[in-house]
């Protein structure tokens, strides 16, 4: 497999994966929504390098009733996901791969807060709130 680059707008925060994406699913909450990283891929700690600008990385910390820190690029303000996760697993957001990550969406999280000018238009299961898989 080809590794997947993947970068933030102006090229500051740059990283690879060496395997593909484990999933793919969308949030539809109004803070992934208001931060543009709505769609993600969950990725392997041990397939995630960094190749540039981690030290561009800049957190905001969640505030209930949120429990996940969200990463941007320092920079240009790109969303990352949660790129600075110590986890075995951890989302990256799919705007930021450079290639096709071989993967679908797999569900919608959080519909019930879904804005009703967006419409779903694929088959992947959806939950009102966090997945119950």
């Amino acid at each position: 497999m080809t590794e997947i680059k993947g970068s933030c707008g102006c090229g500051t925060v740059r990283f690879a994966l060496t395997a593909p994406p484990k999933m793919m699913a969308t949030c539809h909450c109004s803070r992934c929504r208001k931060f543009g990283a709505s769609t993600f891929v969950m990725v392997d700690a041990k397939t995630f390098r960094w190749e540039a600008g981690q030290d561009a990385v800049a957190t905001l910390e969640a505030k209930t009733p949120y429990k996940y820190n969200r990463n941007f690029c320092g920079v240009c303000g790109t969303a990352l996901g949660e790129v600075l996760s110590e986890g075995e697993m951890f989302p990256v957001a799919a705007n930021c791969l450079d290639a096709d990550p071989g993967v679908r969406t797999a569900f919608h999280e959080f519909v019930g807060e879904k804005p009703a000018w967006y419409d779903v238009c694929d088959d992947a299961k959806q939950f009102e709130g966090h997945p119950e898989l």
